[in-house]
């Protein structure tokens, strides 16, 4: 079935077309580079993976209950709308939040693949041109795992969100070299970091715990590549080339924020945007949400030397102030560490199920009146 037949309502045209004002920079200097940065290359060819293969897709997921979402997270729990619902209709609102979710997860992965080529072409260092092309890949095979999960799993999508579509296109339009690190890298990728961890924390289900955590482990390297690069490049700028970075944060981190509310499923429900749009506000879970998205965001924006007074005032509006002083090491570290456990896990299922074939083997041939040979598993005859 083709995608748009999946999308709850009209995507639009097929093709998005960003028109490009940067310059493609070459660097003829292939000797060198720094050392942080191409170790992180090295990791990043080290830590490539198949999705077709390490994710287990014949995990079944109940599409009316993909996340095991509780009632009391639903937007519409406790509300005169919750009340009217049946139990199917509450399993359509899952599967919409759902689908609506990991469709932004989608889309945000196709910016961060397009973002990352551009970096490709644009960045004048040579070794952040090879990490970006690693990159590249990573974020190619997450477009390819999240289509595949909504397409199989869930069997519906959201078109993207408006403010999503307005800050990657605020990104790919600027002719800056290190504007699509900033929008992609340390905006959307810690935003969207946030969101996966939260999900991955908190489902019960395998598959998307699966998936999450093996892209976050990833985004990990992502994010750090951005803030060594960044943090190197803002050292040199001027105050008033620092502003003008700091004005496109601050833009940001409110179309992000203002992005999260899901207003699109209630409309699908028959909920008038205004409704929509004042039910979202009221959501206690909502407001922690956003709190704990900006998780990664805010450290990474002060690490990479962005923390003038306007910025500091626009995250104390927002309650985030306090996230700089979080520790974005250890999230990372904690990210490689899930996907090393769930790796653990399944080599040691794999173990235990060759073992049993194996004594089953055994079992079998010494019913059957023969020998088995310890070493070689073959029958002789007796």
């Amino acid at each position: 079935m083709a995608t748009h037949e999946l999308y709850t309502t009209d995507p639009g045209e097929p093709i998005w077309s960003v028109p490009s004002a940067g310059s493609a920079r070459f660097n003829w200097e292939y000797d060198g580079g720094r050392d942080r940065l191409l170790a992180l290359y090295q990791k990043g060819k080290d830590k490539q993976w198949d999705g077709a293969k390490r994710i287990d897709w014949d995990l079944e997921v109940d599409p009316y209950d993909p996340l095991g979402t509780p009632d009391e997270v639903l937007t519409l729990h406790g509300t005169r709308h919750w009340a009217k619902m049946t139990d199917k209709d509450k399993g359509d609102l899952r599967r919409h939040y759902t689908a609506w979710q990991f469709s932004q997860f989608l889309h945000g992965e196709q910016g961060a693949m397009v973002c990352a080529a551009r970096i490709v072409e644009s960045v004048p260092d040579l070794d952040a041109k090879f990490y970006s092309a690693t990159q590249t890949m990573d974020e190619a095979r997450h477009a390819e795992i999240y289509a595949r999960f909504l397409h199989d799993k869930i069997g519906m999508l959201y078109p993207i969100n408006d403010n999503l579509q307005g800050l990657l296109g605020d990104t790919l339009r600027d002719s800056r070299w290190d504007m699509p690190y900033l929008g992609m890298q340390v905006l959307i990728e810690g935003l969207a970091l946030a969101a996966f961890g939260m999900i991955r924390d908190t489902t019960d289900k395998p598959l998307p715990k699966q998936i999450l955590a093996y892209v976050m482990q990833d985004e990990a390297r992502h994010v750090a590549f951005g803030r060594m690069a960044l943090r190197d490049h803002y050292k040199q700028l001027t105050d008033a080339e620092l502003r003008e970075r700091e004005e496109f944060v601050i833009e940001g981190c409110y179309l992000m924020r203002d992005r999260l509310r899901g207003v699109e499923v209630l409309e699908n429900f028959g909920i008038p945007k205004a409704e929509a749009e004042e039910l979202s506000e009221q959501s206690e879970f909502l407001h922690l949400f956003r709190r704990l998205l900006f998780s990664r965001i805010v450290p990474c924006v002060k690490d990479i030397g962005l923390w003038g007074e306007r910025l500091q005032k626009a995250y104390l509006d927002m309650g985030v102030f306090e996230m700089g002083d979080s520790n974005l090491d250890l999230l990372m570290t904690q990210d490689e560490e899930v996907a090393e456990a769930l790796d653990r896990e399944r080599f040691a299922a794999e173990e235990r199920a060759r073992a049993a074939e194996v004594r089953a083997t055994i079992a079998e041939g010494a019913g059957e009146g023969g020998a088995v040979t310890p070493a070689a598993g073959r029958t002789c005859g007796g």
